[in-house]
């Protein structure tokens, strides 16, 4: 990408359009398939988790929709466009975070984000300015007090930091980001988490994600996709896939001095006859539904052991 070329606006996906869509996808490394058929779409603004065991094809898949690794079968589409013949002007609309990076050491962090920035501004469009505001941006990724830090002193931390500052210095339409928060301490990540939720929110981004962290995947995501042996085995939210394993929630109250526990189909019916019954009678009431980790693990082993339930969760888009 130069700085010096002034290309016309990339065409924007037609509204209502896939983002992102793959269908039949494989990917094979000699005579070892590692992606046997992979299908999903995701649409403008949503935020997606790619959850799976190592080795599962998470990074390749991504890697794919980049455009740096070419696919050994099945169609590929990101924001309209093959990703392995994708041009300058689509690049500029991808926002990129890999797991690790540790080039530009002797930078300072100012001057490489505005060194950066000035890629992408002859890809500006008006409904999307490129690229964010060099001090803005420092301040989103928390790195204001550092910025004139070479890149070489900051802390892992730090640097993980810049590596998102890195990513969305064009503003992108789409953001992709391997094992994003690895290495941030909980304040850091909270942090992280508020800025995914504003680029979704306010720049209408669509983020998609791996993590090994269940708990990050189900407070930031909009839907869970889960990828073991070679496919995509669940797709939907984190309450979609949890009714899928077990479709009962666990309410627990006190009532008398006696602690109670019930299993039901409906807890909100459940609890609204409860209180119609014994009033305030009820104390230290709590519903418990399946976590997203009991979810995983249990579609995890039933893949493993050979046992029903492979077929993907359905999602179904609300207005």
């Amino acid at each position: 990408m130069t700085a010096a070329t002034a290309p016309a606006p990339a065409a924007e996906t037609p509204d209502g359009g896939a983002v992102i869509d793959v269908r039949g996808l494989r990917m094979r490394y000699g005579t070892m398939d590692v992606i046997t058929g992979v299908n999903f779409s995701v649409h403008r603004g949503e935020v997606i988790a790619l959850l799976g065991p190592n080795g599962a094809g998470k990074t390749t898949t991504i890697e794919i929709l980049e455009g740096f690794r070419i696919r050994s079968a099945g169609d590929v589409r990101v924001l309209g466009t093959e990703p392995a013949t994708g041009d300058e002007r689509w690049r500029a609309r991808l926002g990129i975070v890999l797991q690790s990076w540790r080039d530009h050491a002797r930078w300072r962090v100012r001057d490489l984000l505005d060194h950066l920035g000035r890629y992408y501004a002859p890809f500006a469009t008006p409904g999307r300015p490129r690229p964010i505001e060099t001090d803005k941006l420092i301040a989103m990724v928390g790195l204001t007090e550092h910025a004139n830090r070479r890149i070489s002193t900051l802390s892992g931390g730090q640097r993980r930091r810049l590596d998102v500052a890195i990513g969305i210095v064009g503003r992108p339409d789409v953001l992709f980001l391997d094992e994003p928060t690895a290495g941030l301490d909980p304040h850091a990540r909270h942090d992280f988490h508020d800025l995914l939720h504003r680029l979704s929110d306010f720049d209408d981004t669509t983020i998609l994600f791996t993590t090994h962290d269940l708990n990050e995947a189900e407070k930031m995501a909009d839907r869970i996709l889960i990828l073991a042996d070679g496919r995509i085995v669940a797709d939907g939210s984190a309450e979609q896939l949890a009714r899928r394993v077990s479709g009962q929630a666990e309410v627990r109250w006190s009532q008398d001095g006696e602690f109670l526990v019930h299993s039901t189909d409906d807890a909100t019916a459940f609890v609204r006859e409860l209180f119609a019954e014994h009033g305030d009678e009820i104390g230290d009431l709590e519903v418990r539904r399946t976590s997203l980790e009991d979810t995983y693990m249990a579609l995890v082993h039933r893949l493993e052991t050979g046992q029903s339930g492979g077929d993907v969760v359905p999602f179904k888009r609300t207005a």
